[in-house]
Formats: C-alpha cells, sequence, structure tokens
C-alpha cells in the first residue's frame, strides 16, 4: 500500500503486554497464553501490505524469587520475541502491591510517549496500537493532531468502547489470532 505521492505506508505496532497477556488468557482460558502465539504473523497480519518500521513490545519481567520456572520461561518468551526482525522488548517495572498482587508499572507511559514522540520525529504514518486500554486516548488524539492514522487491535473482554471510538478502525482480534498459534 501507497501514498498518493507513491511511497509505502509506514506502520509501527505498539503492544501493551500485559493487557495482551491477560486478554489471551481470559479469552482462551490458558496460561501461558501469549508463548502460543506466533508474532510474526500477528505483525504480518496488523501490517497488511504496508512497510513495517518496527514493533514494540512491553512489558515487565517477572519477579525470578516469586517462581523461577515461570521468571525464566518468560525470559525464553522475551528472548525468542527479539529475534524477530525490528522487534523491540521494552521491559518496565513490576511492583508488588500491599494485597500482594503484582502490577506491570510505566507501560502505558512508555507506549503513549512513544506513540507521541514518534509521530512528532515523523516516523510512521499508522500506529497499530494493540491494547484496549482507554488511557491512551489522550496519547492517540495527540497522534492524530500530527495527522497520523490509529488503528486498535484489540480483543473483546478488554476493548474500550472510547478507545475504539477516537482510533481510524478497529481490529477485531479474536477473529484473527487464532490464525497466529503456533503448531
Amino acid at each position: 500500500m501507497e501514498h498518493a505521492e507513491g511511497r509505502p505506508i509506514r506502520v509501527a505496532i505498539f503492544i501493551d503486554g500485559s493487557n495482551f497477556y491477560h486478554s489471551m488468557k481470559s479469552t482462551f482460558m490458558v496460561s501461558d497464553s501469549d508463548s502460543n502465539v506466533d508474532f510474526r504473523k500477528l505483525i504480518d497480519i496488523l501490517k497488511g501490505g504496508r512497510l513495517l518500521v518496527g514493533t514494540y513490545y512491553y512489558n515487565a519481567s517477572l519477579d525470578r524469587g516469586f517462581n523461577a520456572e515461570i521468571y525464566w520461561k518468560q525470559q525464553k518468551f522475551f528472548a525468542d520475541l527479539r529475534t524477530i526482525p525490528d522487534f523491540h522488548v521494552v521491559l518496565c517495572r513490576l511492583r508488588k502491591g500491599g494485597d500482594g498482587v503484582y502490577t506491570v508499572k510505566g507501560d502505558d507511559i512508555n507506549i503513549a510517549t512513544d506513540m507521541v514522540s514518534m509521530a512528532y520525529e515523523n516516523q510512521y504514518d499508522v500506529a497499530i496500537l494493540v491494547s484496549g486500554d482507554g488511557d491512551f486516548v489522550p496519547a492517540i488524539k495527540k497522534v492524530q493532531k500530527l495527522n497520523k492514522n490509529v488503528e486498535n487491535a484489540c480483543f473483546h473482554c478488554s476493548a474500550s468502547n472510547f478507545l475504539k471510538s477516537v482510533c481510524g478502525s478497529s481490529i477485531p482480534l479474536d477473529e484473527i489470532i487464532e490464525q497466529c498459534f503456533k503448531k
């Protein structure tokens, strides 16, 4: 696909890793759900016939002391992702709350900052946000003011109607993700 000027449409994909993992787990009722996905296929489907400038995956390393086996599985998953051309794993912080529940901290702000700064630097024409989190709406509106298109790819279980209404288009991951399961 090309612009009217004849140059290819450049796409950047931003994946909210925690949102993706929990949405996969909720939709397909399996653990290790994201490691069962062939991200190369998913990226190919999302970008369509456009030029991929990069995929950015945001998450946090698990606490090795909590469960070493799960920690090392996750580290292998991150290492596998890093073998994909132009794929960037952006690690954020993991914080344990007073209730003992771990949460990823800093992922949303890193995604928003990268989307806006890369739009400002004219590094892409289309941003594909893989998340159902409505907190991204202010960043998306800023990106759109910079004349960039934003597409939202999300699962039904985590979809924000507000987010979908602000984006130029919506990609239902429930319908395409099964094509991306590893054999």
